[in-house]
C-alpha cells in the first residue's frame, strides 16, 4: 500500500503514511471505502484497518493537513491508466465492431493470467491444506510457491508427513510452471474466483531459495525431518537448500560462547578470507570473541591481503558454515533460531 507522503515533507507535521490513508478512507462513503479496500492485499487491509481505529480521535487540523497533502499529490498525477483496459476495449469495438475488435485485442493485449492465485492470500493455512491434501504433490508445490513463506510453512506442516519432503523437493525444482498445472490449480480455486480467458507466459516460481524460506519458517522438528527425507530423494539438492537456509550472516544469532567455540575450530587462513565483505556487526562480534591480540592479527592480515574475489570469499564462508553445522550436529554449539520446540 503506497504511503501517503507530503509533496513537501517540511510542510506537514500531521499524520502520514497509513494514518493519513486511514483518515482519507474514513472520510469516504462506506461503498466508496469498500471499493478501495477490495483492491488491497490482506496485509494492507489489516494495516489500514488498524490505522483506522487509531485515528478515531483525529483533530480537524490534522484532517485538513491530510486533505491538503492528498490534493497536492493528486494534482501531480493523471488518471490516464485507470481502467484503461475497459476504455481500450470500448474504443476498439466502436471502431472495428465486436468481432474484429476481439481479434485485434487478442493480438495486442499484454499477456495475463487468471487472478485466481491471488485468492490464496485470503485463505488460512487449514483451508489451503484441505484444498491440496488429496491433489498431486506437484499441485501442492505450486500452491506453496505462491504463498508467503510463513503461510507456506504452516500449510506444509498440516500435510501428511510422508509427502512433506516430496513437496519441498518439488518447490525447489519447480522452475517454469506449465499451463496444464496452472489449469489444475485454477480448477481447485474455481469456487473462489472467476476464471480468466488468456493463458499468458509460464511464470517461474519455486527454487531452492523458496524451498529454504519455507523450511526456515517451520518448527525445528519438522525442518530436521524434512531435510533428512529430502537428502534421501536428492542429496545434492538437500545440501543446496541447507546452504540457502543458513547463510554466513546467520552466525550473528549465535551466542558469544557458541561463536567462540566455532572460531576455535576455524583455521585463520579461512577466517581471514571469510570475514572479507561480511556484515560489520558480525565481524565485530567475532573479534569480540577473540583475544585483542588475535583480533588485531586477523585485522592486519585482512588489510595486507587487500581486495579479494567474491567467489573466494563465498567459498571460505561456506567452509565456516560447514564447520558450524558439524559442531551443531555434535551438540557442541546451538545454531538456535526457532525456539518453540520443547522437550
Amino acid at each position: 500500500m503506497p504511503e501517503l507522503a507530503p509533496a513537501n515533507p517540511a510542510a506537514m507535521s500531521g499524520p502520514s503514511g497509513s494514518s493519513a490513508a486511514a483518515i482519507l478512507l474514513m472520510l469516504l462513503a462506506e461503498d466508496e471505502a469498500a471499493q478501495v479496500l477490495s483492491r488491497l492485499d490482506p496485509d494492507e487491509v489489516q494495516q489500514l484497518g488498524t490505522a483506522m481505529f487509531e485515528v478515531a480521535d483525529v483533530s480537524e487540523d490534522e484532517v485538513d493537513d491530510v486533505l491538503d497533502t492528498f490534493v497536492g499529490r493528486a494534482r501531480e498525477r493523471t488518471t490516464i491508466g485507470f481502467a484503461a483496459d475497459g476504455q481500450i476495449r470500448t474504443m476498439m469495438e466502436r471502431a472495428l465492431g465486436t468481432e474484429r475488435a476481439e481479434n485485434m485485442l487478442a493480438r495486442i493485449t499484454p499477456p495475463t493470467r487468471s487472478s485466481s492465485l491471488d485468492s490464496l492470500k485470503w485463505m488460512d493455512a487449514k483451508t489451503i491444506a484441505a484444498l491440496v491434501e488429496s491433489e498431486h504433490p506437484q499441485i501442492a508445490a505450486i500452491v506453496l510457491a505462491h504463498l508467503e513463506p510463513g503461510v507456506a510453512a504452516d500449510v506444509l506442516q498440516l500435510l501428511d508427513e510422508d509427502v512433506q519432503a516430496d513437496v519441498v523437493y518439488r518447490v525447489a525444482t519447480l522452475g517454469e510452471v506449465s499451463s496444464e498445472a496452472l489449469d489444475d490449480l485454477e480448477r481447485l480455486l474455481l469456487r473462489q474466483v472467476n476464471k480468466a480467458g488468456s493463458s499468458g507466459a509460464a511464470p517461474k516460481r519455486g527454487g531452492a531459495n523458496e524451498a529454504a524460506r519455507i523450511i526456515n519458517s517451520t518448527r525445528t522438528t519438522t525442518e530436521q525431518r524434512v531435510i533428512r527425507q529430502l537428502a534421501k530423494l536428492d542429496k545434492n539438492l538437500a545440501r543446496v537448500i541447507e546452504d540457502e537456509m543458513f547463510v554466513f550472516d546467520n552466525l550473528n544469532a549465535l551466542s558469544e560462547k557458541d561463536l567462540g567455540a566455532l572460531l576455535r575450530g576455524v583455521e585463520n587462513d579461512i577466517l581471514i578470507v571469510a570475514l572479507k565483505g561480511c556484515d560489520p556487526n558480525l565481524r565485530n562480534k567475532m573479534f569480540g570473541c577473540m583475544s585483542s591480540r588475535a583480533a588485531q592479527s586477523i585485522q592486519d592480515e585482512m588489510a595486507e591481503r587487500g581486495p579479494m574475489r567474491l567467489a573466494e570469499v563465498q567459498e571460505a564462508q561456506k567452509a565456516v558454515l560447514a564447520i558450524a553445522r558439524k559442531l551443531a550436529e555434535a551438540g557442541t554449539i546451538s545454531l538456535g533460531g526457532k525456539g518453540e520446540d520443547y522437550v
